[in-house]
C-alpha cells in the first residue's frame, strides 16, 4: 500500500454520475478505479442523486462518495451544492457520464476544474435512438467545453461525430472490461439455487441479468419462454427462467407468468450478489434490450461460456458475433428470441461451440486491464505538460 503522503499528493479525478447503484455504467466504474495503478491518480465520486450499498466493492482506499441529493424535476439548487463540491475538492479532471451529468461540464467549468471528460455509456428510453432535438442542442451547446469524450460501443463514438458534431481526435472508443477469473465456465454439475424445487434434474436455464426497467424489454423475454412451452413444445419438466435483477418492470413480468400458469418454473430474485455463481446454472443469455451501450452482462455471459441471444441495439453486434459466439435478433420480437432459444435447445453443440468462442474473444479482447489501460492513456494525455516550440 502506497503511503499516505503519496496517495494525497496525486491529482484527483471526479467522477460525476447520477446515482451509484447496481448497473452496468456503476459496475465499469467500480472496476475503472479498482484496476487504475494506485497512486498515479486519486478518485471521487459525485451522485447526483444518492448512492447504495453498491459502494462497498470499492477496493481502493480513500475514494469520498458525495451525495448531490437533486430533486425529482427541476432542482436548481442542486447546481449550486453542485458547484460548491467541485471548489471543495478541486480536482485535476472531472468525467462526467450520460445526459443525466453532461450539464455537471459548465459547472465544472465555473469552478475552474480545467480538465474535462465525458461518458456516453447508451441512452434510456425517453431517447433511445440519441434523435432527440432537446437533447442533442443541450450536447451540442456543451461540447466546446469537453476537452475529450469517451464511447463504449463503435455505434455512440459514430453517433458523437456525425450527429453531436465532436471532433474524431477528441473521441476514444473504449469497450467494457470484464473479470474473467470471477465469471468462468461451469467446472461440474450447477449450483443449486433459487427456491426448493426451481431446478429440477437435467433443468434447462433460461437467463437474464440486468435492471427491469422499460429499456432493457425483460417482457419480451417472457413472452418468449411463454411461446416455448405453448408453441414450441418444449418441456415442461426440463425448461426454467431466471431474471435476476430489479425494477419496475418485474412485477408485469410476474403477472404474465402467473397469467400463463409458467410461475412455478421461474425465479425471479431481485437484485443479487451471486451473479457469477447464477450464471454458472444457465444454459443460454439473453438480453433483450431496446437499447445499450456496451453491455457488461454480454461480457459476463461470454466469459462464463454462454451462448448469448441479444437484439441488434447498440453496441450488442460489437460483442455478439451472430452465428459465431450467439445470435442478434431484432429489438421486441418475442417470437425471434424464442426461435433463437430453440436453436440452442435443440442443438446443444452449436450452444457449447458458441460459448467457447465468446470466452476465447473476451479473454483475448475485453480484460479488465486493458480497459483501464485505455482510460488512463485518456487521463495521462490531458494531464501532460503542454509541448514547448524549440
Amino acid at each position: 500500500m502506497l503511503p499516505d503522503t503519496e496517495m494525497a499528493a496525486a491529482p484527483l479525478i471526479v467522477h460525476l454520475i447520477h446515482r451509484l447503484d447496481v448497473g452496468g455504467l456503476e459496475n465499469g466504474l467500480i472496476n475503472l478505479i479498482n484496476h487504475l495503478p494506485p497512486g498515479r491518480y486519486r478518485h471521487a465520486i459525485v451522485c447526483l442523486r444518492d448512492y447504495t450499498d453498491y459502494h462497498l466493492r470499492i477496493e481502493r482506499p480513500g475514494v469520498e462518495i458525495i451525495s448531490i441529493n437533486k430533486r425529482d424535476g427541476k432542482d436548481w439548487g442542486h447546481y449550486l451544492r453542485l458547484f460548491q463540491t467541485l471548489k471543495r475538492l478541486q480536482p485535476l479532471l472531472i468525467h462526467t457520464r450520460n445526459l443525466s451529468g453532461i450539464e455537471g461540464q459548465l459547472l465544472a467549468a465555473c469552478a475552474g476544474v480545467r480538465l474535462r471528460v465525458h461518458g456516453e455509456h447508451g441512452r434510456d428510453i425517453d431517447d433511445l435512438h440519441g434523435l432527440s432535438l432537446k437533447y442533442r442542442c443541450l450536447r451540442k451547446l456543451l461540447r466546446p467545453l469537453i476537452g475529450h469524450f469517451i464511447a463504449v460501443s463503435k455505434d455512440l463514438e459514430a453517433w458523437l461525430i456525425g450527429t453531436i458534431g465532436a471532433r474524431p481526435h477528441r473521441v476514444t472508443h473504449i469497450g467494457n472490461g470484464v473479470d474473467s477469473l470471477q465469471f468462468h465456465p461451469r467446472l461440474g454439475p450447477p449450483a443449486a439455487i433459487g427456491p426448493a424445487g426451481f431446478l429440477c434434474e437435467d433443468a434447462y436455464v433460461i437467463g437474464s441479468v440486468g435492471r427491469m426497467a422499460e429499456v432493457k424489454d425483460h417482457l419480451s423475454l417472457v413472452q418468449a419462454f411463454v411461446l416455448l412451452i405453448a408453441e414450441h413444445a418444449l418441456p415442461r419438466d426440463r425448461l426454467r427462467l431466471l431474471i435476476a435483477g430489479d425494477g419496475p418492470c418485474r412485477q408485469a413480468c410476474l403477472d404474465l407468468l402467473r397469467q400463463a400458469g409458467l410461475e412455478e418454473l421461474a425465479w425471479l430474485p431481485g437484485t443479487r450478489d451471486d451473479i457469477p455463481q447464477l450464471m454458472r446454472a444457465m444454459d443460454v443469455f439473453v438480453l433483450p434490450s431496446l437499447t445499450e451501450g456496451m453491455s457488461n452482462t454480454i461480457l459476463e455471459a461470454m466469459a462464463t461460456g454462454l451462448p448469448v441471444v441479444a437484439t441488434a441495439v447498440g453496441g450488442n453486434p460489437d460483442l455478439v458475433h451472430s452465428g459465431w459466439t450467439g445470435t442478434l435478433v431484432p429489438a421486441r420480437s418475442p417470437a425471434m428470441l424464442a426461435d433463437a432459444i430453440n436453436d440452442y435447445y435443440r442443438l446443444p453443440a452449436l450452444a457449447a461451440s458458441h460459448g467457447q468462442r465468446g470466452r476465447r474473444r473476451v479473454l483475448a479482447e475485453y480484460s479488465l486491464i486493458a480497459m483501464a489501460d485505455a482510460y488512463l492513456a485518456v487521463y495521462d494525455a490531458l494531464a501532460a505538460p503542454p509541448q514547448r516550440d524549440r
